[in-house]
């Protein structure tokens, strides 16, 4: 089977080949939109990632022209037009969950970094400075965590953190019965208790600015936001002023809401034009890493075992394992 794989990297490339069997695997590393759609035209299935675009007159367009299946090689499916993809015929796979441990260990990456400053006492370090000056940190053991999500990812964050000795509150509409430590409770409560919030769930309707300045306001002066979830979660311009005011303390970000036009490519050599991020990065206090979280060979492997799995099941008829909708 023929599938065009787009936003592709070296490690998605180095991955599927390892995995791929008879499948023949043709590599983009542009993403899909609408400048880009006719490098998928004649393919039955093709394989995106959290930022190309399958709107639904991009889904029409290649149903037209033959597409079959769409897989996604994430967990999130908020870039896909679901409805249109159904009008269309066109099913969708995706990788529900590939390492939860990735991403939580990431979000407890970001935390430990803006606590501790190791990131600027290395780059002191390596200046001859070895002053300690202004890294002074405050210890996790007893802190308080609102965890905002606790699918797969988020309870495997929550039991991270408990593990640590943290106080874990949680949010979700539907609460894990297993997260017997946690305590759940409405998001107001949460964000007024918590000393530091972590970010993971979907991004939909009623998701989208969960983080803005009405729910600011809530939390604590001073307060660490995580977001390894969805650049939307977050209001980013209400973000910056809570910054400004120092409502909040520290922010460490995996995902940008404008994240498909700067990650995932080396622009060390260019005028960054996005003035939003160019302010975000201006803080002392922001730690920004781009779409990192999920990266690690054991979640690259699942990833592309689940991916190719699917597309084999789909070659020989049977049932969708991985269908949206059916997990």
């Amino acid at each position: 089977m023929e599938i065009a794989f787009f936003s592709t990297q070296s490690y998605d490339r180095e991955t599927f080949d390892r995995f791929r069997g008879d499948h023949r695997l043709h590599y983009f590393s542009a993403s899909l939109d609408e400048q880009t759609v006719r490098l998928a035209e004649g393919f039955e299935a093709i394989c995106v990632f959290v930022n190309d675009r399958l709107n639904g007159g991009i889904i029409r367009h290649l149903a037209g022209k033959g597409l079959k299946l769409i897989a996604l090689r994430c967990a999130g499916f908020n870039n896909v037009d679901i409805a249109a993809a159904a009008e269309a015929g066109v099913r969708i796979v995706r990788v529900p969950a590939y390492s939860p441990q990735a991403v939580a260990e990431h979000a407890l990456a970001l935390i430990l970094t803006l606590n501790r400053k190791t990131h600027k006492a290395y780059n002191r370090v390596r200046e001859g400075n070895f002053s300690l000056e202004r890294l002074t940190g405050f210890n996790l053991h007893g802190r308080t965590v609102g965890v905002i999500g606790t699918g797969l990812i988020g309870s495997t964050f929550a039991r991270t953190i408990h593990a640590l000795g943290m106080q874990v509150l949680a949010y979700d509409i539907h609460p894990d019965p297993e997260l017997t430590f946690a305590e759940y409770l409405p998001l107001e409560e949460l964000l007024r208790r918590s000393d530091i919030v972590s970010l993971h769930c979907p991004l939909n309707a009623s998701t989208r600015y969960l983080i803005r300045e009405e729910t600011l306001a809530w939390m604590k002066d001073g307060v660490m936001l995580i977001n390894t979830g969805r650049g939307a979660l977050v209001h980013t311009i209400d973000v910056i002023e809570a910054l400004k005011s120092g409502k909040i303390g520290f922010l460490g970000l995996d995902v940008y809401e404008q994240e498909e036009h700067l990650f995932f490519r080396d622009l060390s050599e260019t005028i960054i034009q996005d003035d939003t991020i160019a302010r975000l990065m201006s803080f002392p206090n922001v730690l920004i890493t781009a779409h990192q979280a999920f990266l690690t060979q054991e979640a690259l492997d699942e990833i592309a075992r689940t991916t190719l799995n699917s597309l084999a099941e789909y070659q020989a008829g049977q049932p969708l394992t991985q269908e949206l909708g059916r997990q």
